[in-house]
């Protein structure tokens, strides 16, 4: 057993606690982290909403509820799918794209900073950790 200083879930929830913290003000009408998920598992040319959930491992049901919100707030719009009318593609708007950009610029500056905090060696291996801990599970 490696030395640990907490339980898994506290520490994750501290470091969350953290992320939560420095990107919310990128965040606008009333969006969570969870929609910039939905927002970036949309590819350019869109996609229905039941290969948009199945991308990003969520339900049907809950990935529309967030392709509803974010349809309102107008990041993302609808459209029939050419050759199938009755197939709705989930598109992101410029208001989106704008959006997804803060997000993901907030973001960039954030892994600098943990860079700048732990040293970018250590920061580099910590996410090449969590990238292999959050891939594919083998055997």
């Amino acid at each position: 057993m490696t030395d640990v200083k907490g339980p898994l879930p506290e520490v994750l929830a501290a470091l969350f606690g953290r992320i939560r913290s420095d990107l919310s003000p990128t965040l606008v009408d009333d969006l969570r982290f969870s929609h910039v998920r939905v927002l970036l598992g949309i590819p350019a040319e869109g996609a229905s909403v039941t290969d948009l959930a199945s991308g990003i491992g969520m339900t049907k049901q809950g990935c529309g509820q967030f392709v509803t919100r974010l349809v309102e707030t107008g990041h993302v719009a609808t459209t029939g799918a050419p050759g199938d009318g009755r197939v709705r593609l989930v598109l992101r708007t410029a208001e989106g794209d704008r959006f997804l950009r803060r997000v993901l610029d907030g973001a960039t500056a954030l892994e600098e900073r943990f860079a700048a905090e732990v040293g970018p060696r250590r920061y580099a291996t910590f996410r090449r950790v969590l990238e292999e801990l959050a891939g594919p599970r083998q055997g």
